[in-house]
């Protein structure tokens, strides 16, 4: 910049001095023109070089805002990954803590039946033998019970509602209790098309054990029902029963020579029947599923003992 003013105001004076200078200022004008052309000349080279520089920085820094956002890009989608993660986590643990807490539930008999097997024991402990015998035939028919309930539960719990459906394991027995607003039209022993779901899948696991038994015992609340079909509730709750089982056997193949068809009335409640929500408790049918009599005498006989 201090070149460029410099030149012209050179000029001017060599212009006007020209004819009344001497030679010898002449020639360091002169000189001194060609000095500052030089300076000029390297001070171009400079700002080709500084603008070259200029351009590579411009480039770079296009290059690494390119590779930021790809980076923020990338940072974006692994934080969603990572939420994503954390939901399947919190997902299985949720599933894993159900699925104890069902084989929990399971595994703990009534205090009444384990208080009589250990009378049984001790009445018996001068008889080495037929202990032994009893504790193998309790194991195994735990066992199988327990087996039983977790397929159960397993298979109900699928599309069905919890407050529709319980499945207990009651002594030597399993038992599954519905609700009557799944299986029945109301006040009536007409089966529901919904029943049909549950009552299949029932079927089905009844139909893996042949060794197995099942009896239906229908219930009711205390409410009076008399119409021309039904006289009272211990006839509702026999009418549900039969209406079960004949579904069992006619659309799912149950073997009718396995099934009991029973009714209880409104007798044997679980609820005060003084509330709308006791007596919607006490309306059901329980499906009781237990070993034929003569596996149950297999498992008392002697010659079973395990040995050692």
């Amino acid at each position: 910049m201090k070149a460029t003013v410099k030149l012209p105001l050179i000029l001017s004076v060599v212009f006007i001095l020209s004819s009344c200078v001497s030679k010898k200022s002449f020639h360091l004008l002169q000189s001194e023109i060609d000095s500052v052309n030089k300076e000029l000349g390297k001070c171009g080279e400079d700002l080709n070089k500084y603008m070259n520089k200029y351009n590579v920085c411009a480039e770079d820094k296009r290059v690494l805002q390119a590779e930021l956002n790809g980076l923020k890009s990338n940072i974006s989608l692994r934080e969603e990954q990572i939420s994503d993660l954390k939901g399947q986590v919190s997902d299985a643990r949720m599933q894993r803590d159900k699925q104890l807490t069902q084989v929990g539930d399971l595994t703990v008999l009534s205090q009444s039946a384990n208080d009589n097997i250990k009378e049984t024991l001790q009445q018996l402990e001068t008889k080495d033998q037929y202990i032994n015998l009893l504790q193998a035939a309790k194991t195994k028919a735990d066992s199988m019970n327990l087996a039983l309930a977790i397929n159960l539960k397993g298979v109900l719990s699928q599309g069905i509602s919890d407050a529709d459906v319980d499945v207990k394991v009651d002594k030597t027995v399993v038992f599954v209790n519905l609700s009557d607003k799944m299986l029945f039209t109301s006040g009536s022993s007409d089966i529901s098309p919904r029943a049909f779901e549950v009552l299949g899948k029932i079927a089905k696991i009844v139909q893996s054990r042949p060794d197995l038994e099942i009896m239906v015992e229908g219930y009711t609340d205390n409410v009076p029902i008399s119409n021309s079909c039904i006289t009272d509730n211990w006839d509702l709750s026999v009418k549900r029963s039969t209406s079960v089982v004949r579904v069992l056997q006619k659309n799912f193949g149950v073997s009718p020579d396995r099934m009991i068809a029973a009714g209880r009335g409104e007798y044997n409640v679980l609820a005060d029947n003084a509330t709308s929500e006791g007596r919607s408790i006490n309306r059901r049918t329980r499906i009781i599923i237990l070993p034929k009599l003569n596996q149950f005498y297999d498992l008392l006989n002697p010659q079973n003992v395990p040995k050692g």
